[in-house]
Formats: structure tokens, sequence, C-alpha cells
């Protein structure tokens, strides 16, 4: 047992400095690629604000017909469409409408970032299968690694605002889209694969013609969790500037007001089961 606390201080001693290479590695970044991450900046901020200005221009009564509209084109059901609308009704009746533009400006384009990243790197690692053994321990520690964490260099290269809150949603998110997009093209059923080869299509071709609208389904999956996981991140994303409706919950705990809290806090779940209905998978 004496040789527990020798043994302890021994390995202490021969820390590995993680805290310093991390360290160093930003202060690097920060001193060689600011102007990279300027130009990073400036255009992500530049789609948040085309988003966002979309959004106001159509309103919230345009956008609540909108989100019906294409609900019943994507669902088919009239019960679907109705929830949608209360849904929405509910947010504009709560006076929450401001926030919630600032929120879907957020979540809209993160889910463009992660499914523009994940569907392409998902096809690679379903088609290469040292790729995803590579990317498979990346992905566990962007959906493990406390979110604070990779916010600190965010704020440090972006600064505060809507920028790093974005950097954040897409590096917790983006997992989702890369595993379920993985998931669905490695699950195409061999009979179809061989049959395609069989009739000679070309890589590509049984890509767009076999292995994508086998997969579909999944990559659909993928795209509603990028969504809810982008939800989970409003709060966190307010407390580097972001806004949104995470702002009303802080402000709830800060004054220890619960009716802001619960207002926030249902509107947040009333957003999410919107987008939830809308693009969820339709059962054949």
């Amino acid at each position: 047992m004496a040789l527990q606390p020798l043994l302890v201080d021994f390995l202490t001693d021969l820390k590995i400095p993680v805290g310093a290479w991390a360290q160093a590695a930003v202060s690097w970044l920060k001193t060689h690629a600011s102007g990279v991450f300027d130009i990073m900046s400036d255009g992500i901020e530049a789609l948040i604000d085309a988003v966002t200005l979309s959004i106001e221009t159509i309103g919230p009564i345009g956008m609540t017909l909108a989100f019906m509209a294409l609900t019943y084109a994507l669902q088919r059901s009239y019960k679907k469409t109705i929830v949608v609308g209360l849904g929405m009704l509910f947010i504009i009746n709560q006076g929450y409408w401001d926030r919630t533009i600032e929120t879907l400006s957020l979540i809209l384009v993160s889910c463009f970032v992660c499914m523009g990243l994940g569907v392409p790197m998902g096809i690679l690692a379903a088609r290469k299968k040292w790729v995803y053994s590579f990317i498979e321990p990346v992905l566990d520690l962007m959906q493990t690694l406390p979110t604070f964490v990779y916010l600190i260099p965010a704020v440090i290269f972006f600064g505060l605002g809507a920028v790093p809150g974005l950097i954040a949603t897409v590096i917790f998110a983006l997992p989702a889209s890369i595993r379920l997009t993985h998931l669905g093209i490695s699950s195409t059923p061999t009979a179809l694969t061989e049959a395609a080869t069989a009739f000679g299509a070309t890589p590509m071709q049984k890509l767009l013609k076999v292995e994508l609208p086998s997969a579909f389904p999944q990559i659909m999956v993928g795209l509603n969790q990028t969504i809810m996981l982008s939800l989970s991140m409003v709060v966190i994303a307010t407390l580097v500037g972001a806004g949104g409706l995470g702002q009303p919950v802080l402000n709830g705990l800060n004054r220890m007001k619960p009716d802001l809290g619960f207002e926030s806090g249902f509107v947040i779940v009333a957003l999410a089961t919107v987008l939830r209905v809308m693009l969820e998978v339709r059962k054949k």
C-alpha cells in the first residue's frame, strides 16, 4: 500500500503536457492563420445574416404557412400539418418570434454545413473502411469532449457572436450525419449493388441510382438528429453571444425567474417538434 503514493507521484511527474500542446497549437494558429479565420468568420456571418433576413422578410405568418405547406408536401398528412401550424402559432403567441428567428437561422446554417460535410464524408467512409476506422475515434471525441472546451479556441479565433456558437454546434452535430450516412450506404443490399454492376453501372451511377436512394431514410434521420443536436446547443451558443432562445433561459437562471425559463423552454420544445414532424421520414 505504501507504494501507491510513490507510484502516483511518479506518474504525476511524468505528466503528458496535453494542455501545453493545446496552448501551443492555438497560439500558433492565432499567429499564422488569423487571416483565414477572419475570412471564415465573415463568410459564416454573411450566411447567417442572409438566412435571418430571409426569415424576417417572409414574416411569422408567412413562415407558418410555408412550414405547413412543406410539411404536407413531405408527409402527406393533415394531422402533422396541423401540429406544425399549432407549434408555430404557439411560438408567435408567446412573443418569442424574434428570438426564434436567431435560433432558426443558426440551426438552418449548421444543418447546411453538417449535411454538406457529413454526407460526402459518410459516403467516403462507407467506400473506404480504413477511412471510417480513422475518423471513428475523432467522431467519438467530437461528441464526448465537453462543449465548453472547444468553445474556448472558437472564441479566441472568431470572437463573440453567432460564429463561435455555430462552430461549436457544427462540431457537436456533425458526427450524426457522418455516422448515419455511413450506415445507410453500408447497409445497401448486396443484391442491388451486384445487379447494378452486372448491368455495367459505373461507381458514380451505382452511388446515385442505387446507394443514395437506398440510404435516403438513414440520411434523413441524420438530418433530423442534426437538427435536434443543434437545438440542444442553443443555450450554450448564447453564452458566447449567439443570442436566440437560449438568452431567456439564461436570464431566467440569472434572475431566478422560472416564468422566463419555462416560457422559453416550451418554445424551444415547440420549435423542435415543428422541425422533427416536418422532416421525419414518412412511412410507406
